[in-house]
């Protein structure tokens, strides 16, 4: 696909990822797809980016460096429970039913990392409704 031919969509894309290859496979297609990406690798930094309220969706790894990703989770919604962006948990921990609905009832959505390619991660992105 060349340049032209990428869709636009405009959106901004934080992802909260430490595993430096997955993290790069999912910033390479999403920025394809025409999203703009922002990429972090600890939880910290990931609050901050998030809590700056510019982003449409961030993409929230669950094992992540000096504040876990459910940890981010719990401070947003409970210190900003207007913000704008999707929150989209990634994860490939096996969690009891309980554990994952407690996370999914937070969330704004869900998704097993080897479940999907990075493409498919786009394509699911792009059916959110931000």
């Amino acid at each position: 696909m060349d340049k032209d031919s990428t869709p636009a969509t405009h959106k901004k894309v934080l992802c909260i990822e430490d595993e430096h290859f997955i993290n790069e496979l999912y910033a390479r297609a999403l920025t394809k797809a025409g999203y703009q990406v922002k990429v972090v690798v600890d939880g910290e930094e990931g609050l901050r980016e998030i809590f700056s309220d510019v982003y449409d969706i961030v993409l929230l790894d669950i094992m992540i460096p000096s504040l876990i990703g459910t940890e981010v989770l719990k401070r947003i919604r409970a210190e900003r429970p207007d913000l704008r962006a999707k929150i989209i948990i990634t994860t490939n921990l096996e969690l009891s039913d309980e554990d994952r609905a407690a996370i999914e009832a937070q969330a704004d959505g869900y998704v097993v990392k080897a479940d999907l390619t990075p493409r498919q991660m786009a394509e699911f992105l792009g059916q959110l409704d931000t």
